[in-house]
């Protein structure tokens, strides 16, 4: 028996508010709103008025500018009011924006309001467009109730039957989208997979192809996903959504480089969210990309300002990120990155009710940026004061507490938050998932490399001069292992194999590693000397070294499936010894 469901709130009872800077746009709009029949109707013409207007009452309508106000845009004060629960899933939420580009359309669409209203608005359009949504919430009451409470049978159940009212004709497609988002909610993955197929017969949306696309993934039918993705990354309209589909997906399989690169396409068509910036940037750490973790996290902390992601801690995780950085680098370039560092240190220190609160945390700031200039007894004095307990800490105050120890060569101290750490990090969500294979990553290169990447390089340069190749060729090989994507490192590591090669044969380890450092140089920009080099290093090794499209990811995966499943076959009559060993 289906559970009786409330009444809508009659059109007269309604409460609209318009937040807008300008006064024009409240004329149109409180004119349009009257003539349809919804006469309490509030103004606010800044962001601080209108959350003083929320706070006096809950408002059925909320019409939001993204230029609101100096301090705060339209998507701060969307978020801050959703957070305080001003805006909850019975609001109907529109947009208005006079800009349109493709970047802010997007960032809009992630907020998901019910309707992007482009200024300057025409109050006949108004009109319209405020009946059409006064029916959805009226006509589609009972199917929009059961999908807040997280019902998706139910809210099918009512979909389907509206579906079979003519006079809803109007609504049929808004219905069916709701259908597919049912089904993908109730993971119900084939039987979504033949409506999204069926719906395409008749229509044309972006959200059919993605909902397609997601059912097909799901089910990890690629070879068809493939085809589809190729079409949908050439259509404005689809390119975003897409590239963020592909990066969930790929992380769900742990492939976290190929979910870096979808993430970063992501990004850069919709910049300004927050959390898919902070993945972006535990992603950019993961794959030991530190340009980008810099990039990442200096995004954060810009479109965090003003708004209620907006704290000290992020000044703090930006300074980190470029110490990260310079821990890469040497000569003028990482003194450039250290200098950097020392004035945001001075900047926010000088932040009122800062210094005493992040007292610690810049302390061990202090402590790394001392390390890597070389002056380990002043960090020795300073790291005094700090011990393994991380209790009370963020993530990322661990983190560096952590490298600051590593940095020391107090390996015990770090391993041991390590552990800590990784017994905090639970649960199957993006975060945990791709924080936990940092975590591990970390652990193991704590534990087997001592050195930072500039350290390692300095004793490589050393230990070439004194023409030791193999104490230098293992300097080399940890760097890159900790900064794969340094190209003066692979090509040194290059260089080097290639003279061990002349006076003996090379281990199928040695190999493995110049391939790793021979494809890095192949796919990134050289200069014409270093091109040169190259070349002659890889044709003195032999080396054959594969050119895959980077831009062909899940044809890439489709091709490495269908090896693993030949190689399963083949290995048909492996015995449980085998079998064991194998997953040991």
């Amino acid at each position: 028996m289906l559970e009786k469901i409330p009444a809508p709130v009659p059109r007269e009872e309604l409460h609209v508010l318009v937040i807008d800077n300008q006064g024009l746009v409240h004329d149109v709009v409180a004119s349009a709103l009257h003539d349809v029949g919804i006469k309490h109707v509030s103004s606010a013409f800044n962001a601080f008025h209108a959350k003083r207007l929320c706070e006096k009452r809950q408002f059925d309508f909320v019409l939001l500018a993204f230029n609101v106000s100096h301090d705060k845009d339209g998507f701060h004060l969307f978020e801050e009011l959703k957070h305080l629960n001003y805006i909850n899933d019975t609001t109907t939420v529109i947009f208005l924006s006079a800009e349109t580009s493709s970047e802010l359309v997007n960032c809009i669409v992630e907020l998901q309001p019910d309707d992007f209203w482009v200024k300057p608005l025409q109050r006949t359009a108004v009109i319209g467009r405020l009946q059409y949504l006064l029916q959805i919430r009226y006509k589609l009451h009972k199917m929009l109730h059961c999908m807040q409470l997280g019902d998706y049978s139910t809210a099918m159940y009512y979909a389907e039957r509206q579906l079979k009212d003519a006079s809803l004709a109007e609504y049929h497609t808004r219905i069916k989208r709701l259908i597919g988002d049912c089904l993908l909610q109730l993971r119900d993955f084939e039987t979504a997979e033949n409506y999204f197929r069926e719906l395409l017969q008749s229509m044309d949306h972006a959200w059919v192809h993605i909902g397609l696309t997601r059912a097909l993934l799901r089910q990890d039918e690629l070879e068809e996903a493939q085809l589809i993705v190729d079409d949908l990354l050439q259509r404005a309209d689809t390119r975003f959504l897409t590239f963020d589909l592909l990066a969930q997906y790929f992380i769900e399989k742990e492939q976290f480089d190929i979910a870096y690169e979808q993430m970063k396409q992501a990004s850069r068509l919709a910049p300004r969210n927050i959390e898919r910036n902070k993945r972006l940037w535990d992603l950019a750490r993961l794959n030991h990309d530190k340009v980008g973790q810099l990039s990442a996290v200096q995004n954060m902390a810009k479109f965090a300002k003003n708004s209620i992601h907006d704290s000290p801690q992020l000044s703090l995780n930006v300074i980190r990120s470029t110490i990260d950085l310079a821990t890469s680098l040497t000569g003028p370039e990482a003194t450039k990155y250290i200098q950097r560092a020392e004035h945001d240190i001075d900047a926010v220190s000088q932040q009122k009710g800062v210094q005493s609160a992040l007292n610690d945390q810049v302390d061990v700031i202090k402590v790394r940026v001392l390390c890597l200039k070389d002056d380990k007894k002043g960090a020795e004095q300073v790291m005094k004061r700090s011990s393994v307990d991380i209790e009370g800490l963020s993530m990322e105050d661990s983190l560096d507490k952590m490298k600051a120890f590593h940095e020391l060569g107090m390996r015990e101290h770090c391993v041991k938050i390590l552990d800590k750490l990784r017994k905090q990090i639970e649960g199957d969500t993006f975060s945990s998932q791709v924080v936990d294979e940092y975590l591990k990553q970390e652990s193991i290169e704590r534990n087997e490399i001592q050195f930072t990447p500039k350290e390692l390089k300095h004793m490589a340069a050393v230990n070439y001069k004194e023409n030791r190749l193999l104490p230098a060729y293992n300097n080399l090989r940890q760097a890159l292992t900790i900064s794969p994507s340094d190209k003066q490192v692979a090509l040194s590591l290059l260089k080097i194999v290639s003279q061990i090669h002349v006076g003996e044969d090379l281990s199928d380890e040695q190999m493995e590693v110049a391939h790793k450092a021979a494809k890095l140089l192949l796919e990134g920009k050289l200069s014409p000397t270093q091109m040169e080099k190259r070349d002659m290093y890889i044709q003195r090794l032999g080396l054959e070294v594969d050119d895959v499209s980077a831009s062909d990811f899940v044809g890439v995966v489709a091709k490495e499936s269908a090896k693993e499943g030949a190689k399963n076959d083949a290995k048909g009559s492996t015995t449980n010894a085998e079998e064991i060993t194998e997953k040991g």
